[in-house]
């Protein structure tokens, strides 16, 4: 399931243009020196990876505790649900209830120590401005986050939050050379496929977790578990 995390990542990465585009183009690196131009986008880019790879780390653990209480095949049931249900439900009515409440003075720092980065043009602030940026509320991390969750193991959990990550560099890279490089018009066609691309995933991970036996995609329900003896007929 890993090679979802970097083809989710690359589709909501049009997302990622509206959302966090603006912050890309905001980014107080060389523009007369293009070599140290490239190394300070890449720096951010770590940072923005550090910050995804924190977060497997820390659902990773979570999604482990599922595996060793002999949860696995539910557990990738439920993310898969998640998924479908954080792609299909507008976003509007989680704003609604604002489940990030309890955690909005938290996000008001980190977004005000995101506008202090902008000053300095240092590798310092520009790995800092990719590490704010990741931990900043977003669906499509939220719906990365499940699939981290599902891997049921700490190292694939970080792995799949990176492999997320990275699938987004190429076009907040290139929207850092060209402000303009997608109109509105295309902008929105892309908005529409992004939930398509999730509940697709979604569902992957749902049949994933039916115990099919259908090799790669659907393991029969004796190979999700790890036994201490042989089972042999």
């Amino acid at each position: 399931m890993l090679y979802s995390a970097f083809i989710f990542g690359l589709i909501s990465s049009f997302h990622c243009v509206g959302m966090c585009g603006p912050i890309a183009m905001m980014l107080p690196v060389d523009r007369n020196n293009e070599a140290k131009k490239v190394t300070q986008i890449i720096t951010y880019h770590i940072g923005k990876l550090t910050a995804y790879g924190t977060l497997g780390l820390i659902f990773g653990l979570l999604g482990r505790s599922f595996y060793l209480a002999g949860m696995q095949q539910q557990l990738s049931i439920i993310v898969g649900i998640l998924m479908i249900l954080v792609a299909l439900i507008p976003e509007k009515v989680f704003a609604k209830y604002n489940f990030s409440k309890p955690v909005y003075r938290l996000i008001t720092k980190v977004k005000s120590s995101l506008g202090q980065q902008f000053k300095n043009k240092s590798y310092k602030s520009l790995f800092t401005i990719g590490l704010l940026n990741g931990f900043l509320p977003c669906g499509m991390v939220y719906v990365a986050i499940f699939g981290a969750i599902a891997m049921q193991s700490v190292s694939l959990g970080v792995l799949y939050m990176i492999l997320f990550g990275i699938g987004t560099i190429p076009m907040l890279t290139a929207v850092i050379y060209v402000s303009n490089l997608l109109s509105f018009s295309f902008r929105g066609t892309l908005q529409k496929i992004i939930p398509v691309v999730a509940v697709v995933i979604g569902m992957l991970f749902i049949i994933r977790g039916l115990g099919l036996d259908i090799p790669y995609l659907s393991p029969s329900n004796m190979s999700l578990f790890v036994q201490s003896e042989a089972n042999c007929h």
